[in-house]
């Protein structure tokens, strides 16, 4: 079994060195990569918008955990790719909750929490509980690509989180739309079907529209607001 690194120093050359040495190779590879240097330590993070990261780590390292964010907001098309992708992939997929239900929140916070301070409702229902996820793990995978928007325009295939201490992974972030397409067509991969009916990125029910032809697939996310990501991605 792999030990867990405790020197933060260590995984940041580490990612470093890994970040100009994979820029260009397949996502297999990347992924190849992480699994083979931190085995069990290693997971997967996916929106279940579709499974195409998880399949691909499935073919590469079956077995590797993936954490799914089980907000208690999620559309029901969400949670159904998550239970295809849970029942069909040698995976295994961990749904982490909030500390407090929708209910309890209201009760603490007042209701709709989202529509006033979408950051803070963020804050409990992603971020909290993705940290304590990532407890278990050196390393994490997400399924960020630079096509995506401007703000992810530079994102690394790896690089180091210094504010988790961990080693972020990003095996599609050179993949345009059409190798996303290309990919799930191949190996027959669940979809969300939200994507087919307007929406660009699907996140919680109350924060997330449809986008318009033309815009920024994002622009679908908190609409009423200046913010297009919910402080899961440093």
């Amino acid at each position: 079994m792999t030990a867990a690194f405790t020197d933060t120093d260590d995984l940041a050359v580490l990612a470093a060195d890994a970040g100009r040495a994979l820029e260009g190779a397949s996502a297999e590879e990347i992924v190849r990569w992480a699994a083979d240097t931190f085995g069990p330590r290693f997971c997967v993070t996916s929106s279940f918008a579709d499974g195409v990261l998880a399949h691909l780590v499935s073919r590469v390292a079956p077995g590797t955990d993936v954490v799914f964010l089980d907000t208690g907001l999620h559309f029901p098309e969400t949670l159904r790719v998550r239970d295809q992708v849970a029942g069909s992939m040698p995976l295994r997929v961990r749904s982490i909750r909030p500390r407090l239900t929708v209910g309890q929140q209201d009760g603490l916070y007042g209701p709709r929490l989202f529509s006033r301070e979408p950051d803070g409702c963020c804050a409990l229902r992603k971020v909290e509980p993705l940290e304590r996820a990532l407890a278990d793990y050196d390393a994490w995978a997400a399924g960020l690509r630079r096509d995506e928007s401007p703000s992810r325009a530079n994102t690394a295939v790896v690089h180091f989180e210094a504010t988790r201490g961990k080693v972020k992974v990003n095996p599609l972030a050179a993949w345009s739309q059409a190798d996303v397409d290309a990919y799930i067509s191949r190996y027959d991969v669940p979809v969300n079907p939200l994507l087919s009916q307007g929406y660009g990125s699907i996140g919680c029910w109350p924060c997330t529209r449809r986008v318009k032809a033309g815009e920024d697939p994002r622009a679908g996310r908190w609409p009423m607001f200046d913010k297009t990501e919910c402080g899961l991605h440093t």
